[in-house]
Order: C-alpha cells, then sequence, then structure tokens
C-alpha cells in the first residue's frame, strides 16, 4: 500500500505520522516536544529521527509498505514554491528552507504549506468538513492559525499568506500578539493567552482552585490546567472558557459575515471544554453575523484531534504529486 508521512510542525510539538494514500489510516503515530528554544538544526534533527522510527515501524506491519514521500505543514508565513518558512514568530524561524532540508535528509520528495492549511486539508478530506464546498478552520494551539476552502479550493492568496485568522484584529488597543500588532485573537484565545489570562486574574485576588492544582506555582498554568478546572466546575476557569467562547465568537463571526461557509470547525485542545465553549461561541456568532449566513453553517469541533495537521499534510503532498 502507499503512504505518505504527514509532519505537523507545532511551536509546542511535533508529530509525525505514516498515512495511506485514501486518507483513513494513520499508523507509527508520534509526538514529541518541539524545542525551538535549541535552535533550527535541533527540529530538523528531531523531525528526521520520529520520521525514520515512524517509517520502521509502519514497515514492520506493512512489509511492502510504499513510503512515496513527505508532506510538512509549518507555521507560516511561508513560500509554498520555494519550500521556505518566512518567519513564524512561535519557532523563531526567518527564511528557513525547511522543506528542502527535511527532502534530503530523507532523500524522498517534499511538499509544504502553512500547518493550519493543512488541518483544514485533513478535517475537509476524511474529517468534519468533508464534503463541504465552503469551509473555515481555526486551528487553536500555541497560536491560532486557519484554513480556508472556497469553492472546492485550498485558499492561498497572492502570496501564500491568506487565512492568517490568529491575526484578525478584535480589539484595536489590545493586548501585544506576538506577530508585533496589538489586539490579535491570537493574543486573547491561544492556548498562552488562556493561560496568561488567568494567572492575570489568579495575581489580582480571585479565587480558585487552580492554584491549589499548580501548587502555587502560576507559571505552571497552562490552557490544559483551565480546561481541567473548568471540566470541574472550577468559577475561574468557566469565566475564563466563556470569554475565551467570545473572542472566538468575534473572529468565527467575521469570517462567517466575509465568507459564508457551510461549516466552521475550530480544532485544538480548546475543544475539551466542550459545550462550556460552544454554546457561549455560538451565542456571540449568532450576536454578530448575519442571519441567513449563520443558518447555513454549522460550527463543530473537528473530527481528526491530534492528527489533523499530519493527515491534511499528507493529502497536501498527494495532491501536489498526483
Amino acid at each position: 500500500m502507499r503512504y505518505v508521512l504527514g509532519v505537523d510542525i507545532g511551536g509546542t510539538n511535533l508529530v509525525v505520522g505514516a498515512v495511506t494514500e485514501d486518507g483513513t489510516r494513520v499508523l507509527g503515530l508520534r509526538s514529541e516536544p518541539t524545542g525551538a528554544v535549541h535552535g533550527a538544526d535541533h527540529v530538523i534533527d528531531r523531525i528526521v529521527t520520529m520520521a525514520e522510527a515512524t517509517m520502521a515501524e509502519t514497515r514492520r506491519g506493512d512489509p511492502e509498505a510504499d513510503i512515496s514521500g513527505v508532506g510538512i505543514g509549518s507555521p507560516g508565513p511561508l513560500d509554498r514554491t520555494a519550500g521556505i518558512v518566512l518567519l513564524t514568530p512561535n519557532l523563531g524561524w526567518v527564511n528557513m528552507p525547511v522543506r528542502d532540508r527535511i527532502a534530503e535528509r530523507l532523500a524522498m520528495p517534499a511538499s509544504l504549506d502553512n500547518d493550519a492549511n493543512c488541518a483544514m486539508a485533513g478535517e475537509w478530506w476524511v474529517g468534519a468538513a468533508q464534503g463541504a464546498r465552503h469551509a473555515v478552520t481555526f486551528t487553536l494551539g500555541t497560536g491560532i492559525g486557519g484554513g480556508i476552502v472556497v469553492d472546492g479550493k485550498l485558499l492561498h492568496g497572492a502570496s501564500d499568506v491568506a487565512a492568517e485568522i490568529g491575526h484578525i484584529t478584535i480589539e484595536t488597543n489590545g493586548r501585544r500578539c506576538g506577530c508585533g500588532n496589538d489586539g490579535c485573537l491570537e493574543a486573547y484565545a491561544s492556548g498562552p493567552a488562556i493561560a496568561r489570562r488567568t494567572i492575570e486574574a489568579l495575581e489580582a485576588g480571585a479565587e480558585s482552585s487552580i492554584q491549589s492544582a499548580v501548587r502555587g506555582d502560576l507559571a505552571a498554568i497552562s490552557a490544559q490546567t483551565v480546561y481541567e478546572a473548568a471540566a470541574a466546575g472550577d468559577p475561574l476557569a468557566l469565566e475564563v472558557v466563556q470569554d475565551t467562547a467570545k473572542y472566538l465568537g468575534v473572529g468565527v463571526a467575521n469570517l462567517i459575515n466575509i465568507l459564508n461557509p457551510e461549516v466552521v470547525v475550530i480544532c485544538g485542545g480548546v475543544t475539551q471544554a466542550g459545550e462550556r465553549l460552544f454554546t457561549p461561541l455560538r451565542r456571540e456568532v449568532n450576536r454578530r453575523a448575519f442571519r441567513p449566513a449563520v443558518q447555513a453553517c454549522r460550527i463543530v469541533p473537528g473530527a481528526l484531534p491530534g492528527t489533523a495537521g499530519v493527515v491534511g499534510a499528507a493529502k497536501v503532498f498527494l495532491d501536489a504529486h498526483a
């Protein structure tokens, strides 16, 4: 059977898996910390090691496996044609030729696309947006990315910078974002932003079980800590999740009014909050977006948790090497 390696490069984790050519199975899946603070060479070495282990495991399970290439999803902006990541604040890369470096090390052809575009491709191929001709994906993690399908085609824009949804301005004089702008959605609703808003509330005197959960070490608070506390009914965590839903609702409403999609898919750890997130998010969208557009659109969690970027990166490769 034919397989394609999918590589999902995130600010926090790297995920690698071998995807069957129909997208229905992922073999040899691995996830490890990115370790971006150690430099680009370290990250490339780690990706190659993970890819080699994935290929070995895949071939043990299927001795006739044909692994034909590697699809790479990376935060951007980037130049797909040249295979270069132009700039990514969460990794500290500038003009990084990631596609060719990985292709050379693995001795196989490779493709490169934005990591959120890959998540969109995965959800559109075999996930929550399957069958839609107009769709949007929000990916929430260390940053916030986006992917857009218009009339059955993944939207890249004039210079591969389309769908930078995390950098929609939702507050003109708001929080400083890692991109250098003020008031970006990412500065309010990404994983680190959720943790940061929680820490600020605790430092201002808010009562919460979160303090005991991290044994008083506020620096140990993560978005995951907040989701778990919200699930247990902690009032502060519930407030943070609800506020996050409102911020996301503003971003989703903007995209619904502009693109009139059939489905908006929300991917990432924030979906663990379940209806505590989606109910106020949909309420905010209903309040802000045009009714006919809202009525035509489903807002749903991703169907490929942990693998959307890997599956989509493989799909991008397959489309480029059909």
